[in-house]
């Protein structure tokens, strides 16, 4: 997939589009659907997939004290996209200016002029250009003038809950990864550098790598199982990047076999920590992982996090919550 990080840089030598247009955070089953539409009609009528999506999201210019906490980084959401088969992505970079685009503007300009879209793709409730008039069934009303087909892939509902960005983040900050990772369509994870933290899950027998995340995790304070991928060694000069997105093509790095883990989300309180940390707990792999970078998969949430009368009783907790893990992963 190749990636144009504004539009001036996509040139007409791309050839005819057909355009799956949104934000994509999360790139949950929702947007997959409209990803795999987009390829199909792109194969059928031998034109290009593009992706058309926009970095910040809009809210954080429009309303940055409304605007939700990201599912996933920039970086994620171009992987997803790659894998699904996309043949190029334009991020558009969100700014007032652009915000202010009319909507038959941007049809006009962007979609005709820039992508030579011969179909557009978009969610049943997507909005575009100034004051979010844009909708999918203006764009149908544009379609024919300009000279494209509007193709709106409609609600999709996973065991009766709506598939959506906001309800996976409600899920997720009430803690219930099971239900998230059914609307992504793959568990939620949170990715980052191991480092240095103050040795004591191997003091209590249990040792941990202590993870700095890429984005503050969505999920509250608790112990969760997991699965932990294992990442190639961070570069020097970007400690907190895990996937190189650096122009086009775009490349991941290699990732190992997956190692079932437990993990613990919160501020340690049996040890008046006070700082908000990430502890790994890997109940199958050994070796050293400082300055490498991992994902972690959050299968299933065990319990809160608790504070414990002393050490004994910690860690007779965590050898209850590594049995547990063991046996549902």
């Amino acid at each position: 997939m190749r990636i144009y990080r504004n539009l001036q840089s996509y040139g007409p030598e791309a050839g005819p589009g057909v355009v799956a247009l949104g934000a994509f955070d999360g790139v949950h089953l929702g947007h997959q659907r409209i990803l795999d539409v987009a390829i199909a009609r792109a194969r059928a009528s031998r034109a290009h997939s593009v992706v058309c999506t926009f970095d910040p999201h809009p809210l954080e210019v429009l309303r940055p004290e409304q605007a939700p906490a990201p599912i996933s980084t920039l970086g994620e959401r171009l992987e997803r996209i790659a894998a699904a088969g996309i043949d190029a992505t334009v991020i558009i970079p969100f700014t007032l200016e652009f915000a202010a685009v009319e909507p038959d503007a941007f049809a006009r300009e962007v979609l005709v002029g820039c992508f030579r879209s011969r179909e557009v793709i978009v969610g049943f409730n997507h909005t575009f250009g100034r004051g979010a008039k844009g909708t999918p069934a203006l764009l149908a009303s544009l379609g024919p003038a300009l000279g494209f087909a509007t193709h709106v892939v409609p609600p999709l509902s996973v065991g009766g809950v709506l598939v959506s960005s906001s309800t996976i983040r409600e899920a997720l900050h009430a803690g219930d990864v099971v239900t998230a990772r059914a609307l992504l369509g793959r568990p939620y994870s949170i990715r980052g550098v191991v480092v240095h933290g103050a040795g004591r899950g191997r003091s209590l027998g249990f040792p941990t790598a202590n993870v700095s995340p890429e984005r503050p995790p969505l999920v509250p304070a608790g112990v969760y199982a997991g699965y932990v991928w294992i990442d190639s060694p961070a570069r020097p000069d970007d400690p907190g990047a895990c996937l190189d997105v650096e122009g086009s093509p775009l490349h991941s790095r290699p990732i190992s076999t997956r190692h079932k883990c437990v993990l613990n989300v919160g501020v340690r309180p049996t040890f008046g920590a006070g700082e908000y940390t990430i502890e790994v707990h890997l109940l199958d792999f050994g070796d050293d992982l400082y300055g490498r970078c991992i994902q972690v998969d959050l299968i299933e949430r065990l319990r809160d996090e608790q504070r414990f009368a002393d050490v004994e009783a910690l860690r007779a907790q965590i050898r209850r919550d590594v049995g547990v893990a063991a046996t549902r992963l």
